[in-house]
């Protein structure tokens, strides 16, 4: 289904491709015209964007805006995009926070500008189109090719120990992606047995039936790819160097939009694909998600580096966003989709606040500070709303999120939602304590007296991010509305493995079985 007609999510995907053929004809040492080049072509991706949610029909379950082209015919790859109620908002999430960040490295990237707007806006071609895949071949390009430009913006533009927190990063995701290729290899040769067709498309995987053992070792192929992407516990090791070393912009990404990719895998692939493996799995992914929750927030506790400190706290959140995502019941898995795009839009804010006062200090520890409300009353305003929407305040987005994620957990579980509850209180603790020791108390530092406040371009890339901090605080239908048909479509796909008997079960062992007739009444 395509609404518009036309191939819109291409022209989006592809967007920043022409910016970064401009900007290669542009001399390097006109760098604000290629500064310029790369936020027009942003923004433009942006506003092409928009059409998205206004034309987006949250009555159906069904992909839209759906393009399809056959590419090597022969191995059943098809050019194949569309999104749904779940990829509809991180690719608008995607498309703002590139735009913004962007803007934000306009004055903090002094270097090599052409090669950095360049690696920022094929990043941002990759980061949609893993969004917007439907083919699973297109989907790890995509997925692969994202890796590059995120490497070499920490690696070249990042802190003193950039290379190792860049082969860090790199060989983590790696390793996770090869046994995701694995398993997408597995279940191509799986379909072509059942259904005597050879392809690569997502949709058509929905109707495999898989014995519970192989959907056990499918699961795990596809869990190590995703969970290293979150990253869950104890897979997160490689985050806070990757965080703490890259350049603001990057870490803003990074935050806001390439950690999306691991919870947005479970939910697209997973749960729809191993229905039987997730449900058999609940119980370690809810342990290790709340283990990541305290985890992540008793380390923040302990670091005098701020951003450190906020690298240590996305572990925590998005513990918050696996544990809704596997109550598997709508306030659940609605919460976890809304605290991601949540996530992107308060630690994204939290990383550009960091910058802005490095840019003027050039230095991250807590103590060098104290005071500097004073002399930065705006900067104050803004960086307590933030702060207090990262803790999850009633009236802010980050409520809402984890108000639906331990609701949702505790109609699962009530026991899950009372040990990750301990988390809520950990994150006010830690943000709450830096806060105060960054802002307030006497200005003990010389450097400190006469730091200036926001200047236009800082205002103009922290304000947008306010008015969506305060408009999903305060009214989120617009958003949890879009996503509703998907989830609960998500939710039945899950339980159908119960539907089976278990005479089809021993008979879907053998890879040469063909699906029986009722299989295709299944999203009935």
């Amino acid at each position: 289904m395509n609404q518009l007609g036309l191939p819109i999510l291409s022209l989006i995907t592809y967007t920043p491709l022409v910016g970064i053929l401009l900007i290669l004809f542009i001399n390097k040492e006109n760098r604000s015209l290629i500064r310029g080049i790369a936020f027009f072509t942003a923004i433009i991706a942006f506003v092409i964007s928009l059409p998205l949610y206004f034309y987006f029909d949250s009555s159906t379950y069904e992909m839209q805006f759906v393009e399809f082209l056959p590419w090597i015919e022969e191995f059943g790859i098809g050019y194949h995009l569309g999104i749904d109620g779940i990829s509809l908002l991180l690719v608008l999430l995607t498309t703002f926070i590139t735009a913004l960040s962007i803007l934000a490295a306009w004055a903090a990237i002094e270097r090599h500008v052409k090669e950095f707007m360049v690696a920022m806006l094929f990043l941002e071609t990759g980061m949609l189109g893993v969004f917007c895949s439907l083919d699973f071949f297109l989907f790890y390009v995509f997925w692969e090719v994202m890796l590059i430009p995120m490497y070499l913006i920490i690696g070249i533009w990042g802190g003193a120990r950039r290379v190792y927190a860049a082969v860090k990063f790199f060989i983590y995701t790696m390793a996770g992606s090869v046994l995701m290729l694995i398993g997408i290899l597995v279940l191509y040769f799986i379909n072509h047995n059942q259904t005597g067709e050879y392809t690569f498309n997502i949709l058509k995987y929905h109707d495999i039936i898989l014995s519970p053992t192989l959907q056990f070792w499918l699961f795990l192929a596809f869990f190590f790819a995703f969970a290293i992407k979150v990253p869950m516990f104890p897979f997160h090791t490689w985050l806070p160097d990757a965080h703490v070393e890259a350049p603001t912009a990057g870490s803003v990404i990074l935050a806001g939009v390439l950690l999306k990719m691991g919870t947005y895998g479970f939910l697209r692939f997973s749960l729809p694909l191993f229905p039987h493996a997730t449900q058999e799995f609940i119980p370690l992914i809810s342990w290790l998600s709340i283990i990541g929750i305290i985890y992540g927030a008793l380390v923040s506790m302990v670091q005098d580096d701020i951003k450190k400190l906020v690298a240590y706290s996305s572990v925590s959140h998005l513990g918050f966003c696996m544990l809704g995502m596997f109550a598997l019941n709508m306030q659940g898995i609605e919460g976890s989709i809304l605290q991601m795009i949540n996530h992107g839009l308060s630690t994204g804010a939290l990383f550009l606040i960091v910058g802005i006062i490095y840019e003027r200090r050039h230095t991250r520890l807590i103590a060098d500070y104290g005071g500097i409300s004073k002399v930065m009353p705006v900067f104050a305003a803004i960086f307590m709303i933030v702060t207090l929407s990262s803790i999850g305040l009633p009236g802010l987005n980050g409520f809402i999120g984890e108000f639906l994620i331990l609701v949702g957990t505790f109609k699962s579980n009530p026991w899950y939602a009372v040990f990750a509850t301990g988390g809520v209180i950990f994150a006010a603790v830690y943000m709450l304590w830096m806060f105060q020791r960054v802002m307030f108390g006497e200005i003990t530092k010389e450097e400190n007296k006469h730091l200036k406040d926001l200047n236009g371009r800082e205002l103009a890339y922290m304000l947008p991010i306010l008015i969506f901090i305060f408009w999903i605080g305060v009214y989120p239908k617009p958003f949890l509305d879009k996503m509703h048909a998907s989830v609960e479509h998500l939710i039945e796909q899950v339980k159908y493995h119960k539907s089976i008997t278990g005479e089809e079960r021993r008979e879907a062992r053998l890879l040469n079985f063909r699906a029986p007739e009722h299989q295709s009444t299944r999203h009935q």
